[in-house]
């Protein structure tokens, strides 16, 4: 083999060397970018749960809705009327209403997430520190289709439901609430609804 074959046998080589490594690396990139879009839509941890039957049924405002295949619920019978987005505290007007779930369920056949909390279950303290956490999580998403519910008879302090979607908290997760959120919030029948 004479010089001129040798040097363009090291350079064919080197050339199939570098593209060995560039495939190598646009390879393991790929794999990066898939594995973190994937982190980023799939849904979390959670129970879903099948939608009832008698859902795009309204009723009369004031009678009640259930019974429910969850509690919180995340599908079922609801009225016309729907609460606006928000915090709301046990003292809010709307948490006086004999059955707000009627109301909430229409929220949720709109698209909302749900962030049901129990401070029964939490000293003032803890319970204040929960409340702060939710309106943060909230106030990132700038409130849009999330509303924070008061309920005592929720086993956790925290429970976020969408619509057949629930994740219940023992503790406050703040990735694990915003993940729900953009996975879950508008996944309903009626998404464009405000």
């Amino acid at each position: 083999m004479g010089k001129r074959e040798a040097r363009r046998e090291k350079q064919r080589r080197k050339k199939l060397q570098n593209r060995l490594i560039m495939g190598s690396i646009a390879i393991i990139a790929l794999l990066v970018v898939g594995f973190l879009g994937w982190q980023a839509v799939r849904p979390p941890e959670g129970e879903t749960f099948p939608i009832m039957g008698n859902s795009d049924e309204h009723i009369e405002e004031g009678s009640d809705p259930g019974p429910f295949n969850s509690n919180p619920p995340t599908s079922g019978r609801h009225y016309g009327g729907e609460f606006d987005a928000g915090f709301y505290t046990a003292s809010s007007p709307e948490a006086q209403v004999p059955y707000p779930e009627g109301y909430l369920g229409h929220n949720l056949e709109h698209g909302y997430v749900i962030l049901w909390y129990n401070c029964e279950l939490l000293d003032a303290p803890d319970c204040e520190n929960l409340k702060s956490e939710i309106q943060d999580v909230m106030d990132n998403y700038d409130n849009f289709k999330l509303i924070a519910f008061p309920s005592d008879s929720l086993e956790e302090p925290l429970v976020m439901v969408s619509w057949g979607q629930m994740l219940r908290f023992e503790t406050f997760d703040k990735g694990l609430a915003s993940k729900f959120i953009s996975v879950n919030r508008n996944q309903a029948p009626e998404p464009n609804a405000p």
